[in-house]
Parts: C-alpha cells; structure tokens; sequence
C-alpha cells in the first residue's frame, strides 16, 4: 500500500447491506414499479412540491422494513404525503407491491443510505413529519457505534423538520430507548412533547411493525418518543 494515498475515509455505517430473500414479484416491482413510486438518489434537494404534484403535509420514514406501517398511513391518510428510505431491496419492493395493491398517489420511496439522502436531497425545514421506528439497536457493545440514534444524526433530522414538525421514535430495546431518550433532550431544536418528559404510550392507531410484533412476542416493552422541532 502506498503510503501516499491512504485509503479513503469510511464513515459508520448504521446498518448491513444484507442480500437477503427477494421473490420474484419484489424483483418485478423494484423494475416495473419504480417508475411510479421510486425516486432516484441525487446529490440535489429535491422540490418536494413538484414529485407529489402538490403543497401538502409531509412524513418521511427512515429504514421502513417491508413497509407495512408506510404503506397503511399512506392508505389511511390520503391528505398527506409519504417518503419512505430504506437499504434493502426487498423490502424495498415488498412496499412497492403495497402501494400498487393500494393504489397509493401520495407514495415515494428511495432506497438508498439516509444519511446522505437527508443531507443532500432533503431540503432544510422540508418536512412535518419523521418516523424512526424500531431501528437496529445493535446490542453488542461493540456495535454501539452503528446506532442510527446518534447526536449529529438526530441533529440533522431536526433541522429536515419545519418549526412544529415532529420526530417519532420508537424501540422495544430498553437500554436503546434509554439512550434515545438521553440523545433526544440533548437537541436544542427539539423538545419532548411527553408531560412527564419521559416516553409516550404506543398509538392506539400504528399498523404493527414486523419488529414490534417480534418484540412484544418476547415480551418487551414498547417505548414510544415524540418531540417537536422548538
């Protein structure tokens, strides 16, 4: 190795780029479906305006999973619109096929890292929403450092809300949640909307995660966090 060109840096990584299983109708959709619902990844902010058609109030799900729980909102709430970004391509095209099934017009999806996607195509104050749910919490103490829920990215994620917007949180993980929590109220820009400062109870409303449902098979408990950008 030359020592004169060193390797180029290699930030932490949140998360594993897994292969995993994808079935013949995920493949189809991530090429037959991505025209409609897909969103290329391009270091430019996005004009959110012109990709839905429309001004309206706007949520983005980081790592969504198979999307179930994006793709009932999106379904249930019709007046808002919905980005969703995710890594892995099956999930990727279990939403894909969701949103067809649907019929969904105010769904959009890019598969792609999302940090990058939050600090060069998301616009500052962008957003009214974003959802962070059940996120890897990577227990192994020597995994601690690809926690997605650390202070610069939780900072950036508050500066993609609008004044008012919302960050909501959740995780069956208690140490996580703890440290969540603690990442959260260290934010300038954020505040806990809990009364006691603390967590919220799960929404009566959230279409269960794959990750919840296993968490709470296991029996554990469900911490819910929701702050407003001050």
């Amino acid at each position: 190795m030359n020592a004169q060109n060193p390797p180029p840096h290699r930030a932490v990584r949140s998360y594993v780029v897994r292969g995993g299983r994808i079935t013949a109708a995920q493949e189809r959709a991530l090429v037959e479906l991505w025209p409609v619902y897909g969103v290329d990844y391009a270091p430019v902010p996005l004009d959110l305006d012109r990709l839905y058609g429309r001004h309206a109030p706007r949520t983005l799900e980081v790592g969504f999973g198979n999307g179930e729980h994006l793709a009932a909102r999106a379904h249930a709430e019709p007046e808002r619109d919905f980005l969703g970004v995710e890594v892995h391509r099956p999930g990727v095209g279990h939403l894909l096929l969701a949103a067809a099934a649907q019929g969904s017009s105010n769904l959009k999806v890019i598969c792609h890292d999302a940090v990058e996607v939050l600090e060069r195509q998301i616009p500052a104050a962008a957003l009214d929403e974003v959802e962070l749910l059940f996120p890897d919490p990577w227990p192994k103490k020597r995994h601690h450092k690809r926690r997605i829920v650390q202070p610069a990215f939780v900072g950036l994620l508050a500066s993609r809300l609008a004044f008012g917007g919302r960050l909501h949180l959740a995780t069956d993980w208690e140490p996580y949640a703890a440290l969540m929590l603690e990442v959260l109220d260290a934010c300038p820009l954020l505040r806990n909307v809990a009364p006691d400062g603390g967590f919220l109870p799960p929404p009566r409303a959230r279409a269960a995660t794959r990750f919840e449902r296993r968490g709470t098979r296991l029996g554990h408990v469900v911490r819910d966090l929701e702050f407003v950008r001050a």
